[in-house]
């Protein structure tokens, strides 16, 4: 009887722990250390440092104007940087222009700093083959959940929780 009461008191507290990540997508990256994150500028003119990442969650959003599942998770994520300044966000733009991605960072109000990736280096770093893909870091820098066209704000909230 008491070894049934120990189990069910251990299940209990168990229970208790740090918020768990929804489900994730597959990425190679999960488990890994983040790639790094350094950009000659971003579309408001500011530069990246990795220094900027360092001991924070890290969200990185990749999205693209022609993206119809990115017009629902992008005002989702900007309402998520709003709530949150302590994680630092970095969207990463896959448009075919520059105009564009800055057009899109004006359509949705987007307040966090937002790279246009035109050679592409961010999207080879993440092997980003599908839009939108987010990714949520600890603040160790390893990836540890993956965002895809089916998250939703909830799940961006959550994975954000289980990485502080």
């Amino acid at each position: 009887m008491r070894f049934v009461f120990l189990l069910a008191a251990a299940a209990a507290v168990a229970g208790c722990g740090r918020p768990s990540f929804p489900p994730s997508a597959e990425s190679h990256l999960l488990g890994q250390p983040l790639p790094e994150l350094r950009a000659r500028e971003t579309l408001n003119g500011n530069g990246l440092d990795a220094g900027d990442f360092r001991d924070r969650v890290v969200v990185v959003k990749f999205f693209a104007s022609y993206c119809e599942p990115c017009k629902r998770t992008l005002p989702a994520a900007e309402r998520v940087h709003e709530a949150q300044s302590d994680v630092m966000f970095l969207g990463v733009s896959l448009d075919e222009s520059r105009e564009e991605a800055v057009g899109v960072v004006k359509s949705y109000g987007l307040t966090f700093p937002v790279v246009y990736d035109a050679a592409h280096v961010f999207q080879g770093k993440f092997h980003v083959s599908e839009l939108p893909r987010t990714f949520v870091a600890d603040r160790q820098g390893i990836v540890r959940w993956v965002g895809a066209g089916g998250q939703t704000d909830d799940d961006l909230d959550r994975a954000i929780a289980a990485a502080r």
